[in-house]
């Protein structure tokens, strides 16, 4: 898209889909920009489906993930880094003319910030829409409906799936490992929090998981992955569509 394009687009296409993702360690079997791939197809597939009343801006490749930062090549952000980029993006766009801004994330550790910009944005610009999906949420919602037996969404099953159907060149499947499998192994106080309240204990993934893996991606196919990709793609897909109409 040049310029003209872009000028012509904003009475056209009047939402503006950005992708954002992570650039984090996926155990020894899958690529650091995981998350962010898995973003963007999303975003090039809802976008299709709007029949041009989208268009997607750039990419936000790079996400929150110091949990991750016990494994070599993790890049992060700090939270108020990802949300200055954010409002900056938008600030932009807001500047040509777009009013409705969707960020679909593939990574979780960008869902604390997004919600704190979402609500930013409605004291400093109260004209904008902002919205935000999680894919790794809406995914692990399908796969329940599916059926299929997951720990945790990183790394493991239905997040391998997903990959071996949008980009298996780049899944090493000689290197898929199983991680830790067990729920409980997830969160050492996972007993004590259960007594009363959720308590949220953040921890870094080498404690969680001496490979970075939860779950086991051993099991994962790139039928699933289709299966899954479809679902996520329609709900937003069905969430926009109402939005534009609104």
């Amino acid at each position: 898209m040049t310029t003209v394009e872009a000028a012509a687009a904003v009475a056209r296409s009047p939402l503006v889909i950005l992708p954002a993702g992570a650039y984090e360690q996926h155990g020894p079997g899958m690529p650091l920009a995981t998350d962010t791939l898995r973003a963007e197809a999303v975003a090039e597939r809802v976008a299709a489906e709007l029949g041009g009343r989208a268009v997607i801006g750039p990419s936000l490749p790079v996400g929150v993930s110091p949990h991750h930062l016990g494994f070599a090549g993790t890049v992060t952000l700090t939270t108020g880094t990802l949300a200055a980029v954010v409002r900056d993006y938008v600030g932009s766009l807001h500047r040509h003319g777009w009013r409705k801004f969707l960020v679909i994330t593939g990574h979780g550790g960008n869902n604390a910030t997004l919600t704190t910009v979402a609500q930013d944005l409605l004291a400093d610009r109260p004209d904008v829409e902002f919205a935000w999906t999680p894919v790794t949420v809406l995914a692990s919602e399908v796969v329940a409906e599916m059926g299929v037996s997951e720990v945790h969404g990183h790394s493991g099953e239905a997040e391998t799936a997903q990959m071996l159907h949008l980009a298996p060149q780049l899944v090493h499947r000689e290197r898929l490992v199983a991680g830790t499998t067990a729920h409980d192994q997830l969160d050492p106080l996972s007993k004590v929090a259960r007594r009363g309240g959720h308590p949220t204990l953040t921890l870094p993934y080498d404690r969680l998981s001496p490979n970075g893996v939860l779950g086991d991606p051993r099991t994962a196919t790139p039928e699933d992955g289709a299966a899954i990709v479809a679902a996520v793609v329609t709900r937003i897909t069905a969430f926009a569509k109402e939005w534009l109409d609104s």
